[in-house]
């Protein structure tokens, strides 16, 4: 503007993008019942987010054991995003995610089975075994992947959101990507789009910190990634990912506005992975100060506390979902373990042709 009037979305970003990080859901200022979450909705975040830490774990001891082949990344300290985003949406929403795909999964719904067998290339595995780690899918959990290429999901969502609009539906697609996939043409294409035909879309930065080994501060000329949103007009804000609470509450506001307006959405999720880019990845470019530091502020500590000081659970309670989980997962392994390798012949099922392309005759 040229006399100086914010613009209305201007507005709408420094009211939202200015709100302070909480340090913890101990002491914060409101409760879960404040931002409508039920008892039982806290104790069911708890789990989800200790099913994903735990697979991981298992995950990255079989990868060490070379029961697992190929790349294998990590999401252990990111839980609090993928469960939050999962509680905001309905079953019937999409999600898009890129490789570092497990907890979103498991968030959704596919089973722990499913998954583990998927890493071990077994045939029972959410992609039959041909996906592995970066390439997740389940068409019955409207899980569309799992997506290798850097920012190569962000047009993808966008064009779901485009066809949920074309069909007249209320539904909503959630696009996951990292702070890497930023700097990616396809986001600032897919974001003027969005804006441009008002689709139902809001796009999550998982900002982590690092893409792959480099800071976010040595790779983007604004490293607060939210801002990129003013570009385009589109309503934005940066939230703490450490945060379960405040993650639900950013999430379930713009999927609302997506929902009810069609208004698309840019998400910063300040978060921190604690282990490297991928297994190979030893993460010497960061001080084991700074890891601990975040490990200080972990997500799933975090809603434990909460749920002691506020009374939803009991140390006893809590060993008993530890417990439950610990089994969940051993009995995934074991059905990875035992399950079949895909038969040779599949090697030629599920690949794309089309023999009327004009340019093959």
């Amino acid at each position: 503007m040229t006399d100086g009037t914010p613009t209305r979305t201007q507005a709408q970003f420094a009211s939202s993008h200015t709100a302070e990080l909480t340090p913890s859901l101990v002491g914060a200022t409101y409760s879960h019942r404040d931002i409508g979450l039920s008892d039982e909705q806290v104790r069911a975040m708890y789990r989800l987010m200790l099913l994903q830490r735990r697979f991981e774990e298992a995950a990255a001891k079989a990868y060490g054991e070379r029961k697992i082949s190929g790349f294998l990344h990590l999401y252990i300290g990111q839980e609090a995003v993928s469960t939050a985003a999962e509680f905001a949406i309905r079953p019937d929403d999409y999600v898009i995610s890129a490789y570092r795909d497990h907890g979103i999964a498991l968030a959704r719904g596919v089973s722990a089975r499913a998954c583990m067998a998927e890493l071990f290339g077994k045939v029972t595995g959410c992609s039959r075994g041909k996906g592995g780690s970066m390439h997740y899918f389940s068409k019955e959990h409207n899980f569309l992947g799992g997506h290798g290429i850097v920012g190569g999901q962000i047009p993808i969502g966008t064009g779901v959101a485009w066809a949920i609009k074309y069909r007249g539906e209320e539904r909503v697609c959630l696009t996951f990507m990292g702070d890497g996939a930023v700097a990616q043409g396809v986001f600032h294409e897919s974001l003027n789009m969005a804006m441009l035909w008002r689709l139902p879309v809001v796009y999550i930065i998982e900002n982590n910190e690092y893409g792959m080994g480099t800071a976010v501060s040595r790779a983007h000329a604004t490293p607060d990634l939210a801002r990129r949103a003013l570009a385009y007009g589109m309503p934005s804000a940066q939230i703490d990912g450490m945060n379960v609470f405040e993650v639900y509450r950013g999430v379930k506001e713009a999927v609302e506005r997506a929902r009810r307006e069609h208004m698309p959405s840019l998400l910063e999720v300040k978060t921190y992975r604690y282990r490297g880019h991928s297994m190979s990845d030893p993460g010497t470019y960061r001080t084991k100060e700074e890891v601990e530091a975040h490990r200080k502020r972990d997500p799933i500590v975090n809603l434990r506390h909460y749920m002691l000081e506020a009374g939803l659970a009991t140390e006893a309670d809590l060993e008993a979902i530890e417990r439950e989980v610990r089994a969940e997962i051993e009995d995934a392994v074991a059905f990875a373990e035992s399950s079949p390798l895909p038969p040779i012949e599949s090697l030629y099922e599920d690949v794309y042709t089309d023999p009327d392309y004009p340019f093959l005759a």
